[in-house]
């Protein structure tokens, strides 16, 4: 089980720039922790900078990364390494996550492409995985990506991700939208896949919301409020994992805090309602 300090918990937000002002004048418990992605934030100073300290000192802090790009043909980028490194030091960051996809070779995409789900590929990530979790000195988390069409698949997805946690020794960050998006675009059943998952890796969850191009087309964007279908799939997850905590994805089209606060509280409605999973709560203390 992923060894989460127990301080985090509860129901998190993802934290923008946009939120900055209106989370001064939230109430202090609005989220229970804040998720940044640490590209954004890595040598922010000056007045921005004590804005978003005046914010994250409030909760624990989470990171998700956007261009560690462990996929990539390239070399891992250990200067850029080395920068998270002293931001995690600097800013108490409890855990880190990034996306088993890749988003460059010799430049940035600026989108998550998927890896080929193979033999060679669960090899190659793993084994850059663990160079990253060495230079970091923690373990990080990997999340369950969206995807629109497999590349080269010799094995399922489900497979792949499995192989992957297991041979880097490295935790999970489990997207509940993306399984859901994933079930529709690619016709499996999402019940059967969260079931499936390694408990003993998942670390924390995401949840979001999508957009529906066509009844057997999702697209994931983190731009709407989550969805029946993904609260009920969140549901289920408790009851699997245990009440993990969650962190709620909004990147744009972004609402009120009053609103963003009524799905957090629909978050912690919905942990309440399923006991704490004893072997989890061990090793979260430990």
């Amino acid at each position: 089980m992923s060894l989460v300090l127990n301080k985090l918990r509860g129901a998190g937000l993802g934290l923008r720039r946009a939120l900055l002002s209106p989370l001064q004048d939230a109430a202090p418990d609005v989220a229970d922790f804040f998720e940044v992605a640490p590209e954004n934030w890595i040598g922010v100073g000056g007045s921005l900078g004590k804005r978003f300290r005046a914010v994250t000192e409030r909760a624990p802090l989470v990171c998700h990364g956007l261009s560690l790009s462990i996929g990539a043909p390239s070399p891992l980028d250990e200067t850029f390494i080395a920068r998270l490194k002293r931001f995690f030091e600097q800013h108490q960051v409890v855990l880190y996550s990034e996306h088993l996809s890749y988003c460059g070779d010799d430049g940035h995409l600026y989108d998550l492409m998927p890896i080929p789900f193979t033999e060679a590929a669960v090899r190659y990530v793993s084994d850059r995985i663990q160079r990253v979790q060495d230079l970091l000195g923690r373990r990080i988390a990997m999340e369950n990506i969206s995807y629109y069409a497999p590349l080269g698949a010799e094995m399922s997805e489900l497979d792949f991700i499995t192989a992957v946690l297991t041979r880097a020794d490295c935790d999970l960050l489990l997207d509940v939208n993306n399984i859901y998006v994933n079930s529709v675009n690619h016709r499996y059943d999402a019940s059967a896949f969260l079931r499936a998952l390694p408990a003993s890796r998942v670390a924390y969850f995401h949840v979001a919301g999508h957009y529906n191009e066509a009844p057997d087309l999702i697209v994931d964007t983190h731009g709407s409020p989550v969805v029946d279908p993904v609260w009920a799939l969140l549901d289920e997850a408790y009851a699997v994992f245990g009440p993990a905590p969650t962190l709620l994805e909004r990147d744009f089209n972004i609402p009120p805090i009053a609103e963003l606060a009524a799905e957090l509280n629909q978050i912690r409605a919905a942990q309440a309602r399923h006991p704490v999973i004893a072997d989890r709560a061990i090793r979260q203390a430990s």
